[in-house]
C-alpha cells in the first residue's frame, strides 16, 4: 500500500519523505489555506521533494472553470493529479480531463456506487472520506471495503485511496482491505512509530550498553 501524506506543509512533506515511506501528496483547499505563500509555489516546491502523485484540487465549480483549473495545474508538472469533487459536472471533467491523458483524483466520494461511476468515467483514484463517516455513525471503512470488492470483481485500474484518515487503525484497516493508498495526516503518521514495547526495548538496551561500561 502506497502512504501518501495529507498536507500542504512543506516542513512537514520533507520530513515525511526522509523516514522514506512517502510515496505521494495530497493537498485541498482547506490544507492550503493553513500555509503562507502562493498554491502555484507550494506545489512546485512539493513535487521537487517527492517524486510521486501529488493531487491538487479545482475550486472552480462550473464545468468551463474545472477544466482550466485543472489543465493549468496539471501544466505544472506531470506527477500533479487534479482532485475533483464528486458532482455530476465533477464527473463530466473527470471523463474530459481523463480522455486527455489528465489524471483525477475524485474527491469526497461516500458511497460505493459514486466510486463506480468515478472508475466507469476514467478516475486514476477514488477518495472515500472515512474519518467524515464516522463522524456521523457511520463505519467508514465497511465502503473501503465495499469499493475494493466492485473494482477487483470488474478490473478497474482505479487505486482507492482512502482520505479522511483519523488515526493508525485507519492505516492499518486500509491496508488489510487491500486499499491502493492511505493518505495520512503528518500527526497520524507519526503516531504509527509508537508502541510502548518499542520504547522499553531501547531504553532497556541503552541502560544495558551503560551498566556494561562499552564503548562503540
Amino acid at each position: 500500500m502506497k502512504f501518501f501524506i495529507d498536507t500542504a506543509n512543506i516542513e512537514q512533506i520533507k520530513t515525511a519523505a526522509a523516514w522514506g515511506v512517502l510515496d505521494g501528496v495530497t493537498t485541498n483547499p482547506s490544507l492550503v489555506a493553513k500555509e503562507q505563500g502562493d498554491y502555484v509555489q507550494l506545489l512546485k516546491e512539493i513535487v521537487q521533494i517527492v517524486d510521486g502523485s501529488i493531487s491538487a484540487e479545482v475550486v472552480a465549480e462550473d464545468i468551463d472553470g474545472m477544466i482550466e483549473e485543472a489543465k493549468f495545474l496539471a501544466s505544472l508538472h506531470e506527477n500533479i493529479v487534479i482532485k475533483v469533487p464528486f458532482t455530476p459536472d465533477g464527473l463530466k471533467v473527470t471523463k474530459i480531463l481523463s480522455d486527455e491523458g489528465i489524471g483525477v483524483n475524485e474527491t469526497l466520494i461516500f458511497s460505493p456506487l459514486q466510486a463506480l461511476m468515478a472508475a466507469k468515467a476514467g478516475a486514476k483514484f477514488v477518495s472515500p472520506f472515512v474519518g467524515r463517516l464516522d463522524d456521523i455513525s457511520h463505519q467508514g471503512m465497511e465502503l473501503v471495503g465495499e469499493i475494493v470488492t466492485i473494482f477487483d470483481n470488474y478490473a478497474f485500474e482505479t487505486e482507492v485511496l482512502v482520505a479522511s484518515v483519523r488515526h493508525p487503525l485507519h492505516v492499518l484497516e486500509a491496508a488489510l482491505m487491500g486499499a491502493d493508498v492511505a493518505t495520512i495526516p503528518f500527526a497520524v503518521l507519526e503516531k504509527m512509530f509508537k508502541h510502548p514495547l518499542t520504547d522499553i526495548g531501547i531504553k532497556r538496551f541503552l541502560d544495558d550498553w551503560k551498566k556494561a561500561g562499552k564503548k562503540m
